[in-house]
């Protein structure tokens, strides 16, 4: 990995590359501490405090703490996340936007990055709407008119909309992918906090522990293990054999060939833990968003709201942190299958070996290839959504034990997949610009 990208600042094209991506994301960084106007800042950090683990964790987290300190980019890129979703949902259920996703090519697809923006817009004008209402309450803006709420939702919008502009730019004249790249930017800021609160393990109050210091090594210890399991889980994958039969193409005959089909059990990668984070915290976004003093209330509502918030903070009971864990697990898997089965059809994947004159070795083409690619898919993605589940889960249940979980499961899982895709596509730069040709010596 160092050689890769000692190799790559060797290069010249790819060092342009990297250092205007880095460029970029400096920007990034620089616009989550400006504060939208109209916010007093001092009412802000004590309403943040009172809040530090609600329902806005995992945007805070994506963003690196934009949101608490409610700066332009406090949304983050999550409005686009959220649109690419209802994009790729709906391709599965409208034709012409099926169509356009398969068959449109080049000019389908920016079409279809048109529409995504487009419904982001839309999305970040109705979440910053909510964070107006949500907090106005609260009293951290100078003034509670018409005005200041437009200002403010216009400041947070037009952040947003930066932010798509700036991912863009890093995928077009950059390294990686913009889009993760901003979210793995967001959350490596978090890496020194995380850091520092485990060398504070060490020293509570200024003063050496024994008992600290051995917390602190188990804590960097399951840190690092939790890093290795999911290098091998993202890496690892069932390749299932193919062989094609020799056929006529044009006026020659081709060979045959083996190939297999590889079938990652992280398929899906963090997005079913995104998805269900996003579904457990909605009932208390709502309840928080038309019932401002909920933290006094009593009742059904009461208990909605601490069962929604459990995912997020240990300000609740441990009874509801162990039912929504288990909720938690049940839609983690649930969208692990749901969106591995809408991205690999099985039935087409059989349909198109089929078509090419290929079989799996000992099943017949069609239908009962069909059938055991759903198999093998069905039993794979269990083991893929319970081992996310388990990322998910376990820095839930930590909290209990005085552990830090500053740079949990998902934080790990985002950042190690990122990183990976980012060597690779270094590593096939580097490739394209080195090759041997066959005339070389």
């Amino acid at each position: 990995m160092f050689k890769t990208i000692i190799n790559a600042f060797k290069t010249p094209e790819i060092r342009k590359k990297i250092l205007y991506t880095l460029l970029l994301l400096v920007v990034f960084r620089l616009g989550c501490y400006i504060t939208i106007p109209m916010v007093d800042i001092v009412k802000l950090q004590a309403t943040m405090n009172t809040y530090a683990n609600s329902v806005t964790g995992m945007i805070n987290m994506i963003s690196g703490g934009a949101f608490s300190r409610l700066s332009i980019f406090a949304m983050s890129i999550t409005p686009y996340i959220t649109a690419s979703i209802v994009i790729q949902l709906l391709g599965m259920v409208i034709p012409a936007l099926e169509r356009l996703t398969k068959e449109g090519g080049e000019e389908g697809r920016k079409k279809i990055d048109r529409y995504t923006k487009l419904v982001s817009l839309a999305l970040a004008l109705v979440e910053g709407l909510g964070i107006y209402f949500s907090y106005k309450s609260s009293g951290i803006f100078i003034e509670n008119g018409a005005l200041t709420g437009f200002v403010v939702v216009l400041s947070l919008v037009a952040g947003t909309s930066l932010l798509i502009w700036l991912g863009d730019k890093i995928s077009s004249k950059g390294i990686g992918n913009g889009i993760s790249m901003i979210i793995f930017a967001g959350i490596v800021s978090s890496l020194p906090q995380a850091v520092t609160s485990i060398v504070g393990l060490a020293f509570p109050d200024g003063v050496f522990s024994t008992v600290g210091l051995i917390t602190a090594i188990l804590t960097t210890l399951g840190v690092l293990l939790l890093v290795v399991g999911v290098v091998f889980v993202q890496q690892a994958e069932r390749r299932v054999p193919v062989q094609y039969s020799k056929r006529v193409v044009g006026r020659r005959m081709v060979g045959a060939q083996n190939t297999h089909i590889p079938i990652k059990p992280a398929m899906a990668s963090v997005l079913p833990i995104i998805f269900a984070s996003a579904f457990m915290t909605f009932p208390a976004m709502i309840i928080q968003l038309f019932v401002s003093d909920i933290e006094t209330k009593t009742g059904f509502l009461r208990v909605l709201y601490n069962l929604s918030i459990a995912t997020s903070s240990s300000q609740v009971g441990w009874q509801y942190t162990i039912i929504n864990a288990i909720i938690y697990l049940l839609l983690i898997v649930g969208f692990t299958y749901f969106y591995t089965y809408a991205t690999f059809n099985p039935a087409e994947v059989a349909n198109n070996i089929k078509q090419n004159g290929g079989f799996i070795p000992g099943i017949r083409a069609g239908k009962p290839t069909a059938d055991y690619l759903s198999s093998v898919l069905s039993k794979i993605l269990l083991f893929g959504g319970l081992f996310l589940s388990a990322i998910a889960i376990l820095p839930m249940l930590a909290r209990f034990t005085g552990l830090n979980t500053a740079f949990g499961g998902t934080s790990i899982l985002i950042v190690v997949g990122v990183a990976i895709e980012l060597g690779d596509q270094l590593q096939s730069q580097l490739v394209m610009r080195h090759y041997k040709g066959f005339l070389d010596k």
